[in-house]
């Protein structure tokens, strides 16, 4: 069925869940989590006089909560529909969890689950999570209305321009979820909060991208708003193609902006011509991230080579672990020291060694960018060192601390690991 088919004129009340995702807490309320389909929807269902409520679990674990719990307390009446999001196939136990727990609280109401997972692998979310329907894809009658952000704690709006991509790169499942390519000519009328976070899958691909810059670079000027940024990476071939939009972008207000490196090494020239037309428009390096997918097809030693490029121009790493878009689980912990092939996915070009020396790289250089240093020592983040010590050692480059600190790691250098045969 079609999300509309379920909204008869017997649904009354609603029930919205974002289920129990492993997110930091600090990290509950930043742009990259912010559950907004379910808002969306709640002001739709509003504008249908249906009362809605939202839970978001936080860190409550739904495994252990019981029917009688504070949780279930907050909800204070009896929905007619309960709206399930997902987000990436691999956390789906979370989504089957919570279907579970709303079945078992409110067993004569259905359960409806939307979102990433349910659009890429719909049959699966059906049978697994045992819901009484799977809603793929967007809802357009939702699109068109302000979400219900009275729901949340932010002071930041989410803005699309465009919904799909006009690519159709093999780790991304956007051309899934959102197939048809739209795009919106004018924003200025949405904004209502001085912070934006674009939620485009690719910003500057938008048609009428000139007009929404130069409108950004308005309400800028009038302080309307004094913070933008874009979730997902700025095309770097369309930047090359229309240098004109770095300079929009920075007269708009745009912080970290981030490129994506997604190929091989040899594409270096490139990249860093992308990065140049930033530079050149007064972006600072150290601002500027670059994103990299690794345990994927460029094996580890390469991706060393691509980040000690980064470290050469001065950008940091924003790195993604790859999982495939039919990977219904993960079972990472980054808390163990190693780790088989049956625990999560590693492709046959990595190991898991390599995956936790990549991660581990990738963090230790982004430090040393942040902090303007050449090496990096975990003693001294960690303040195991004298405090007189630590204060001698940060004025010296690795070079000359390189003999005094047993864990001394520079980013200047690829560290490679070599394969056994």
């Amino acid at each position: 069925m079609r999300f509309m088919d379920w909204i008869t004129s017997d649904i009354h009340k609603v029930l919205l869940v974002e289920p129990n995702f492993p997110i930091p807490i600090k990290s509950r309320n930043h742009s990259n989590f912010l559950p907004i389909g379910l808002l969306k929807i709640a002001a739709y269902l509003r504008s249908k006089s249906i009362e809605v409520k939202l839970i978001r679990h936080d860190s409550l674990d739904i495994h252990q909560q019981t029917l009688d719990n504070s949780l279930d307390n907050s909800i204070d009446f009896i929905p007619d529909l309960i709206c399930v999001t997902s987000i990436f196939t691999y956390w789906s136990i979370y989504v089957k969890d919570a279907v579970t727990y709303y079945k078992k609280l409110f067993p004569n109401t259905p359960i409806i689950v939307g979102g990433v997972y349910a659009s890429l692998l719909p049959q699966h979310c059906l049978e697994y999570t045992k819901c009484d329907d799977v809603i793929t894809g967007i809802l357009p009658e939702a699109e068109k209305l302000k979400p219900a952000y009275d729901l949340v704690d932010v002071d930041y709006q989410i803005l699309h321009t465009t919904r799909g991509c006009i690519r159709k790169c093999g780790f991304c499942g956007v051309y899934v979820v959102e197939p048809d390519w739209l795009y919106k000519k004018t924003i200025k009328d949405e904004i209502f909060k001085k912070k934006i976070v674009f939620y485009d899958n690719n910003l500057l691909a938008n048609p009428a991208i000139d007009n929404i810059l130069d409108e950004l670079i308005e309400l800028k000027k009038e302080k309307t708003i004094t913070y933008v940024e874009s979730q997902s990476g700025f095309d770097g071939r369309l930047l090359i193609n229309n240098p004109e939009y770095a300079k929009k972008m920075k007269e708009a207000g745009f912080k970290n902006p981030k490129i994506a490196w997604d190929h091989h090494y040899s594409d270096a020239d490139f990249i860093h011509e992308q990065l140049n037309i930033l530079f050149d428009v007064g972006f600072k390096p150290r601002e500027i991230s670059v994103f990299m997918i690794y345990n994927f097809d460029i094996d580890y030693n390469e991706m060393e080579d691509k980040r000690v490029k980064c470290f050469e121009w001065g950008v940091q790493i924003t790195d993604c672990r790859f999982r495939p878009l039919d990977k219904t689980d993960d079972g990472y912990n980054p808390r163990k020291r190693k780790q088989s092939k049956k625990e999560y996915h590693i492709n046959p070009n990595w190991t898991d060694e390599e995956v936790r020396a990549f991660r581990r790289n990738v963090r230790r250089h982004n430090i040393c960018i942040r902090m303007d240093a050449d090496y990096h020592s975990s003693k001294l983040e960690r303040k195991q060192i004298p405090q007189d010590k630590a204060k001698e050692y940060r004025y010296m480059n690795y070079e000359e601390v390189k003999d005094l600190l047993d864990d001394v790691w520079t980013p200047k250098i690829p560290h490679y690991i070599k394969k056994e045969i």
